[in-house]
């Protein structure tokens, strides 16, 4: 390194032991700013740290005046040092005063200094300072000094990370690395949850830095680098592997990086400027992620999330990390902060402690968030770069009902939040006391409110709720949260707890809707460019008719001396239809053949999601005991709008003319054929649109459980017959020239209807 008193080793050695003295934190800065100047032959060395307002002040300086201290300060983006700030890169000049960036701050003494070397202090991508050098000369630093600046950054970044600085801010000016962060996402399952953040996936943390022993620190890196390597190949030759799709490519693309020479030179010159090899690692982790997330090419990004994974793996390896965290005790006040996660690995969680969810990822009809909705835990999905921005034990604040975030709020935000839960509770309170009025319009028309379930932890909503029974039964649920396909016996006994719970009222059970974006995590998956539209659902079981049997042979034993609702899930002809009617009458008189008790009734529907059903509407009605429309599906298939997709899912509106003439028709038909038709999909759980479905006929819906209350307070306040006269002319004029969303608004508001 061109003049330096004994490189970044050295530096590195003399920074620990200044980090071991007992003295005060702004002592300790400067010390740290004479060490790296006399280190470095600087004759400026000064320590920028940026604050909650996203403001930059000066900390400590060696060779500018000392009077600038905490006095000196830089708006966002201003001159040189914003800039490295705000691009989280290295900026190296040999005449600074040139740049067009350059602001002169005359308090400071800096006219006379000519080069400048700025870097970013760093910490999991997001910048928490600017570490500076300058000389009166005009020079260019050489690599070697912009890597010792960058790695004594990294100590710097971990001091500023643990509060220490704190102490030397003025109140509203403390440093950004505790500040509050609001963050805006998709609201997926309502409510409001306050309380401390737990990581899904735990960050590591790297506590010693500076290595005693290079050699050694090289020879820990390559053999976790090699351990890693064969891990991965193991996984990617375990048997159910060979062809898993999704699960594959990302897979291969951890043993891509894993084999990656640049990212193994760079881990390797991390180590070599004194840094232990988990540090290094966290280093180059740091500096990738501050570079990507400022990327927006969405490969990209999908690449940091790899990269990321990969280096939390190499750094488990490192420091003897389990690669799965224990969750066996939840804190009290929880909420989970992941990039995504699974029903199963949600529902390890001890769901009385559980207040939120947040995720990077998610969309409102993923399997994850039906179940947090089940679990009635407030979540809040595409929130990008949550898991780097929170910390486990950070105060936070999920509202499920705007699909805001708030990480460290401060006090004015949280009481607020208090308060609006109080609201809120009083508002439950009264849809509480709403659970024993029937669900009878102001008009005088009944109609039933079911809700959609599909695990056990559903089965109290029947009670609390007040609903008049399960519209839509998920039987995927329990084989997507199960390690193993489960048995006859264990599918017997959830679907007579069930049939239990439900005291008589009607449970519409739901044969297995797998496939498509629903992998059980013990089969193989396939590889399809369009899986919406692939082997998923009726068409996995007609394929599979042992499956199908296995499950109907339950179904039939659970409901033995009751009636049973059978539903076959994305029927797309009459023929599908018949031939999985066919299989139910094989099992009933199978049982009936050795002497079991049968039902007393078994009603077969089908569910109406493919388009295609809605030209054989009357077809289908002559066999089906009923239908229930799925309106996720169908919804996304008439729009041709992939509904997990955000750039395209909120893109249509549900009150729009076509779908509406399409659910009509769908009731319509019931109507002719005296055959019931529900709807169940997420269209239902909402007021509004719940007020459009009774208009065009509906009488029967299916909802989430916490959508009950809404909805009967809609109900009984609404008289249908009138909202029926505003909406039926309105499907009959031109589509798109009717705003037919803001027609039912304003019809609302004028009858004092609750939407």
């Amino acid at each position: 390194m061109r003049g330096a008193l004994g490189g970044p080793r050295v530096l590195l050695r003399r920074l620990r032991e200044v980090m071991a003295e007992p003295v005060s934190a702004q002592e300790r800065l400067d010390k740290i700013v004479v060490m790296i100047a006399a280190n470095m032959v600087a004759e400026v060395c000064s320590v920028y740290v940026l604050r909650v307002d996203g403001s930059l002040e000066l900390y400590a300086t060696e060779g500018l005046s000392r009077e600038a201290v905490h006095q000196t300060v830089l708006g966002a983006g201003e001159g040189l040092v914003g800039l490295v700030a705000t691009e989280a890169q290295a900026l190296n000049l040999p005449d600074a005063q040139a740049h067009p960036a350059f602001s002169y701050k005359p308090e400071t003494g800096e006219e006379i200094y000519h080069s400048f070397l700025g870097v970013p202090v760093l910490r999991a991508g997001n910048t928490l300072g600017v570490l500076v050098v300058q000389n009166r000369a005009h020079r260019t630093y050489s690599e070697e000094e912009v890597e010792a600046l960058q790695t004594t950054a990294m100590v710097l970044a971990e001091m500023i990370a643990s509060g220490e600085l704190e102490a030397l801010a003025r109140p509203g000016a403390e440093p950004a690395v505790r500040r509050a962060v609001q963050v805006k996402g998709l609201a997926l399952a309502e409510g409001i949850g306050l309380g401390r953040v737990v990581l899904h996936e735990p960050r590591v943390y790297v506590k010693n830095f500076i290595a005693d022993d290079i050699q050694n620190e090289l020879k820990r890196l390559d053999q976790a680098i090699d351990t890693l390597r064969a891990s991965i190949d193991v996984m990617l030759e375990e048997e159910g592997m060979a062809r898993a799709g999704e699960h594959r490519d990302v897979l291969e693309a951890y043993r891509m990086f894993a084999h990656d020479r640049g990212w193994l030179h760079k881990l390797r010159e991390a180590v070599m400027t004194g840094l232990t090899a988990e540090a290094a690692a966290e280093r180059v982790q740091s500096d990738t992620r501050a570079r990507m997330m400022r990327q927006t090419d969405p490969y990209l990004r999908e690449r940091l999330h790899d990269l990321e994974d990969l280096t939390n793996r190499l750094l488990r390896e490192l420091l003897g990390y389990d690669q799965a965290p224990r969750r066996d005790e939840t804190p009290e006040n929880a909420v989970i902060v992941a990039r995504n996660m699974s029903p199963a690995a949600l529902l390890d969680f001890d769901r009385s402690r559980l207040r939120g969810l947040v995720l990077e990822e998610g969309a409102a009809t993923s399997h994850v968030a039906i179940v947090a909705r089940a679990l009635g835990i407030a979540t809040v999905g595409q929130v990008e770069n949550a898991a780097s921005l929170a910390d486990s034990g950070d105060a936070i604040i999920v509202d499920g009902d705007t699909g805001e975030v708030h990480i460290r709020p401060p006090a004015g935000i949280e009481a607020s939040y208090i308060e609006k839960v109080r609201l809120r509770a009083r508002k439950q309170a009264q849809y509480a006391a709403l659970r024993d009025m029937p669900a009878v319009s102001k008009d005088g028309q009944a109609v039933q409110l079911l809700i959609n379930a599909g695990l056990l932890v559903d089965l109290p909503h029947l009670k609390e709720t007040g609903a008049d029974g399960i519209g839509l039964f998920r039987t995927e649920l329990q084989f997507m949260v199960a390690a193993t396909l489960p048995r006859t016996g264990e599918q017997l006994r959830l679907y007579r707890s069930v049939l239990d719970a439900a005291d008589g009222r009607p449970v519409t059970f739901r044969t297995l809707d797998i496939g498509g974006d629903k992998v059980l995590p013990y089969m193989r998956a396939l590889e399809e460019e369009n899986p919406a539209l692939g082997w998923r659902a009726i068409r996995v079981s007609l394929d599979r008719p042992a499956l199908l049997r296995i499950q109907l042979r339950a179904l039939l034993h659970a409901a033995a001396g009751r009636e049973l609702r059978l539903m076959f899930p994305m029927v797309s002809e009459v023929g599908e239809f018949d031939r999985a009617r066919k299989v139910v009458e094989r099992e009933l008189t199978h049982l009936r053949r050795h002497g079991h008790r049968l039902p007393d009734r078994v009603h077969i529907g089908a569910m109406v999601e493919v388009p295609a059903l809605l030209f054989m509407l009357d077809e289908i009605l002559e066999r089906a005991d009923f239908l229930s429309v799925g309106s996720n599906d169908l919804v996304q298939f008439l729009f041709a709008a992939d509904r997990g997709n955000v750039r395209v899912a909120g893109r249509f509106d549900a009150l729009s003319a076509p779908i509406l003439r399409a659910l009509k028709a769908v009731a319509d038909a019931g109507k002719r054929h005296s055959k019931p038709v529900t709807l169940c999909g997420e269209l239902a759980s909402r007021p509004l649109e719940a007020m459009a479905l009774l208009a065009l006929g509906y009488r029967m819906l299916s909802v989430s459980a916490p959508a009950i209350g809404p909805i009967k307070a809609m109900l009984i306040q609404l008289d249908i017959g009138a909202a029926e006269k505003l909406l039926l002319p309105l499907l009959s004029e031109r589509a798109g020239d009717v705003p037919i969303r803001e027609r039912l608004e304003a019809f609302a508001a004028k009858c004092g209807v609750p939407v």
